[in-house]
């Protein structure tokens, strides 16, 4: 361990003042509903960012009664109950303020001359905390819990305050660009939405326009489903080379591209699938557990039975048949049945209505969405390979092992 490096308990920062920790506020079901302070819960931090759609709020005359529970910039966030309990966030200067909710616990530099707070937020997801966080998580067969109490018990080893300062700067010059393609990202998307209804929704809202015709997405698109090679028979997984998606592929993807898998399958494997390995541009949606997650592959894949898949190799195009399922949700939604869970089979979905515009208006939407979503990959792409660095790079700075150039 590099020398003046020194290890004190989240206890010893708090008693020296340096560090302030909280939990949030248990808000009752009356005081949510208004147009005040965001209340955010757990369900809300995500592994790579904060996610504010959907948030409720109190009403506005609470502000004042809540504001000893509300962020501050500079704040790292974890979750503390559940099974996502550890989930870190930190919260920038482009976040609105917020109030946090109960399973939320926050960890907030009190002397940032003594202790950087972008220190604390990557201290958050090295091995010296999880180890801890493993630790306490096993002490209970109960459901994870990190309580306050187990916050103090916390050991850190802090490195000078000029290391601790260029650590959060290294790293945080790489989650900057991570945060700022996804925003373009989501920029994009509005504006190929925006498109899309403006050319296709609007024009069509009082009546059929001349050159459109009316049919059905089964008799413009080919709708296939997938399946799952036995899991007892290690020739058909194991050392697999071939994407093989689940619904759990797309829940966390930021933006509708699908570019990797948790799993692969062999070639044994993808012949035990009867609608094979499907080609790049292929529209999938998640048809249960739950119906909506949407993603354009961008890899050739196969995928198991819980797809709708859709191959654009009609007049329809792909941007166009997903910005026609995205909007149309509620209908597919609707046409689902099921007793353990909602499902949309294939035959309800390929009776689903849809219009037909002439080939040469879509085309130029093709034209003109198509760079948009190149744009969306590009960003991806170099989104991973920026996180990948992240990841690489930061057991290596907090253990001391590779040194930082301070000022």
């Amino acid at each position: 361990m590099a020398s003046k490096w020194r290890e004190a308990t989240f206890q010893q920062l708090i008693d020296e003042g340096l560090l302030e920790i909280g939990d949030g506020y248990r808000a009752q079901n009356n005081e949510l509903g208004g147009s005040g302070p965001i209340f955010l819960r757990a369900g809300h931090v995500t592994d790579s960012y904060i996610d504010f759609s959907g948030v409720e709020h109190f009403h506005e005359h609470l502000a004042s009664k809540v504001r000893s529970k509300m962020s501050k910039v500079g704040d790292t966030i974890i979750t503390t109950k559940g099974n996502s309990t550890g989930r870190t966030s930190f919260v920038t200067d482009q976040f609105p303020q917020f109030v946090y909710s109960p399973h939320l616990s926050y960890w907030r530099s009190r002397e940032p001359e003594k202790l950087c707070a972008g220190f604390l937020r990557y201290w958050s997801q090295g091995v010296e905390f999880i180890e801890q966080l493993t630790g306490m998580k096993a002490s209970t067969d109960m459901a994870p819990y990190l309580s306050l109490t187990d916050q103090r018990r916390l050991f850190v080893t802090l490195p000078p305050l000029e290391v601790q300062e260029a650590i959060a700067s290294m790293l945080g010059a790489l989650d900057d660009k991570i945060e700022l393609n996804r925003r373009m990202n989501v920029t994009l998307e509005e504006l190929a939405q925006t498109i899309f209804k403006s050319w296709f929704v609007d024009a069509a809202a009082t009546k059929l326009p001349k050159g459109w015709r009316e049919s059905t997405i089964g008799e413009e698109v080919r709708v296939v489903g997938g399946g799952t090679p036995s899991t007892t028979k290690p020739e058909f997984w194991e050392g697999g080379t071939h994407h093989w998606a689940t619904p759990k592929d797309l829940a966390p993807l930021d933006s509708p591209v699908l570019l990797n898998t948790e799993r692969k399958i062999t070639e044994l494997g993808l012949e035990q699938i009867g609608s094979g390995l499907l080609p790049v541009g292929t529209v999938l949606l998640s048809s249960r557990a739950p119906i909506g997650y949407m993603a354009i592959a961008e890899v050739p894949v196969a995928v198991n039975q819980g797809f709708i898949a859709m191959i654009c190799s009609g007049s329809l195009p792909n941007h166009y048949v997903r910005l026609w399922t995205k909007q149309n949700m509620e209908a597919i939604k609707g046409r689902a049945n099921g007793t353990t869970f909602m499902e949309i089979s294939k035959s309800n979905f390929r009776t689903l209505p849809v219009l037909v515009p002439p080939q040469s208006l879509l085309d130029e939407f093709q034209r003109q969405v198509e760079p948009l979503h190149r744009r969306v990959v590009s960003n991806l792409e170099e989104s991973r390979t920026l996180a990948e660095l992240r990841d690489a790079l930061l057991p290596k700075l907090l253990s001391g092992e590779l040194r930082v150039p301070v000022k």
